[in-house]
């Protein structure tokens, strides 16, 4: 019992149902591919991706318990840890074989450690990265790892996965014309407790992105909202519109936008 203590993150507050009820997830959980899309879906619409406690200051925790109580309970949102750390949750209460895996940001030029975490799960016998925490450009539904080349559809984005020469999983975006990379990641499996250096990073030091600027992100079935400091742009079936607001509209624009209370 001892060896595998923080392998996986833990929680003895998890409730199945209230989990369901806080991503608005309705019928029955199924298995199978399309079973685990509705799940993703249903946390993607519902929780959003957020660094608003980065931005006050506080430590971000990666205890179970505090990110259920900060999601569940408080109905809030998070990043990568708390975001992808309770659909975690939700995977072992369901019994699906997953693991995490660290993973380097590539959207900006500058070298960049491996800083975000993302999972890896068999589903129906094959093997899908899962990520619900990278923000405006988070796949959508679980990506299975062996499309390599291949352009995978997720409503209005296209992705596609590629081998770098370093024999790493290259994930990538298309935006117009061109291929954007979003992150590189191998298969080494981690442990939750690993990730606690990169959470320090992302929450305290001032190159982290989390730590120079508000953003809040909230995909729905047509397209994602995401407030970036003074700024909301809304992105309905492919088609961006972009507003500018005052310090003083920040609350009532996280409120109806973003359903967030803070």
């Amino acid at each position: 019992m001892e060896q595998s203590k923080n392998h996986k993150i833990e929680a003895s507050s998890f409730d199945l149902q209230q989990y369901l009820k806080r991503i608005n997830f309705e019928g029955e959980i199924q298995l199978n591919l399309e079973g685990i899309k509705k799940l993703m879906q249903s946390q993607i619409f519902s929780v959003p991706f957020e660094n608003i406690d980065v931005q006050a200051g506080k430590v971000i925790s990666l205890i179970g318990d505090d990110i259920v109580n900060q999601i569940v309970t408080k109905k809030r949102g998070g990043y990568c840890y708390q975001i992808n750390g309770i659909f975690s949750l939700l995977l072992q209460e369901i019994g699906l074989p997953h693991y995490y895996i660290a993973v380097r940001p590539l959207v900006n030029p500058d070298p960049n450690a491996k800083t975000h975490l993302s999972i890896v799960a068999t589903i129906e016998n094959e093997d899908y990265l899962i990520d619900l925490g990278f923000g405006g450009n988070s796949i959508r539904e679980p990506l299975k790892l062996s499309e390599i080349g291949t352009e995978i559809q997720h409503d209005f984005d296209t992705f596609t996965l590629v081998k770098t020469e370093e024999n790493e999983f290259l994930l990538q975006i298309l935006i117009g014309k061109e291929w954007s990379n979003l992150y590189s990641f191998d298969l080494n499996p981690q442990r939750w407790i690993d990730f606690k250096p990169a959470n320090h990073y992302n929450y305290s030091h001032p190159d982290s992105v989390f730590t120079q600027k508000l953003i809040v992100v909230l995909q729905n079935p047509l397209g994602k909202k995401i407030l970036s400091k003074n700024s909301l742009k809304s992105v309905t079936n492919g088609i961006a519109e972009i507003i500018s607001f005052e310090d003083d509209q920040l609350d009532a624009i996280l409120e109806t936008e973003f359903n967030l209370k803070v």
